[in-house]
């Protein structure tokens, strides 16, 4: 199941257009601000489809019948780039276990994956948020969610992106076997010879921290 929230108008798209822009970029404190933003409100979409549990709360006039999640997702992102999208989803789950993967692409002949280190909890029976800014050629997601599933079957996972590509969502349907939902914020038009997005935003990891050797 994929959901686009760019799709309705929100307060995403203004931010969302904000990270796009190549003269705001120039502000990287700014830019990480933002992503952290469309972490929080992507943070409050997924939190919709969640499971909750009923709970009898005493106020001081009273009592009264709330909800509580029923189990707190695992937060797991991809270094570096997701760090400040990870960050405005744990602004909302606190207290949140978390994991972290480091993945990069390696650009031979083909563009491939190499995943170096892998933190996390038990992931068995657990509901999982996988948190990475660009859904390009989808081999990073997939190569992060087969590494994963090797620490536990999760109950379920859902994968946060901002930007996506319909060759990443593609790929992604056609080689994850386990049970997933992906949620984006734009489906972009299509990737170029290198395998960035386009119009896309530029690489998101040199925006938020400088550019790397």
């Amino acid at each position: 199941m994929l959901f686009n929230l760019g799709s309705s108008h929100s307060i995403a798209n203004h931010f969302l257009r904000s990270l796009r822009d190549p003269v705001l970029q120039q502000d990287r404190a700014k830019f990480r601000k933002n992503v952290e933003k469309l972490g929080e409100i992507m943070a409050y979409e997924i939190s919709k489809k969640l499971p909750y549990e009923p709970s009898l709360v005493q106020t001081p006039l009273g009592k009264t019948e709330s909800y509580f999640l029923k189990q707190k997702p695992v937060l797991i992102t991809v270094l570096r780039a997701g760090l400040p999208y990870f960050n405005g989803f744990q602004n909302y789950f606190e207290e949140s276990d978390c994991g972290f993967i480091g993945a990069y692409r390696k650009e031979e002949k083909e563009i491939s994956i190499q995943l170096d280190y892998l933190a996390t909890p038990s992931l068995e029976g657990r509901i999982i948020i996988l948190i990475d800014p660009m859904l390009a050629t989808g081999k990073s997601f997939a190569r992060s969610v087969d590494a994963l599933i090797k620490h536990g079957k999760p109950a379920h996972i859902h994968i946060a992106s901002l930007v996506s590509s319909p060759q990443g969502i593609q790929f992604l349907h056609e080689h994850l076997k386990t049970d997933y939902t992906l949620w984006t914020f734009a489906q972009d038009e299509t990737l170029n010879k290198q395998s960035y997005i386009v119009p896309g935003l530029g690489d998101a990891g040199d925006l938020c921290f400088g550019e790397k050797l």
